[in-house]
């Protein structure tokens, strides 16, 4: 092999590198679906969510949910990912809310 065919290879493959690690970041999402029934027994299912940012859930809120996604997940009982008794949901389990308590409006993927 010729010292020119090397270093155009050698340089492909840097090239390569770079690009796929400057794209990884963008629109990076949580592999797997993110199961919910809302309080009006309306089952919903979302697919791959992003990573980044708070997620809203239906507006009358939700009372169980499934994480089967790779990641973990915070579920909140406001529509803003922020306030006291949040919930953490491990990957590949769920939780349902306990009687008489708020339902979650949000969540936050854990990356």
């Amino acid at each position: 092999m010729s010292v020119r065919r090397r270093l155009t290879t050698a340089t492909g493959a840097v090239l390569l590198t770079l690009a796929v690690a400057g794209c990884s970041g963008l629109g990076r999402s949580a592999v797997g679906t993110i199961a919910y029934e809302t309080e009006h027994e309306v089952a919903v299912t979302v697919t791959s969510p992003s990573v980044k940012g708070c997620h809203r859930l239906a507006p009358s809120g939700v009372t169980k949910v499934e994480n089967n996604t790779l990641v973990d997940i915070v579920m909140y009982r406001t529509r803003d990912c922020r306030g006291e008794n949040s919930i953490y949901v491990p990957s590949k389990s769920g939780n349902r809310i306990a009687p008489d308590t708020l339902p979650w409006r949000s969540y936050s993927v854990i990356h």
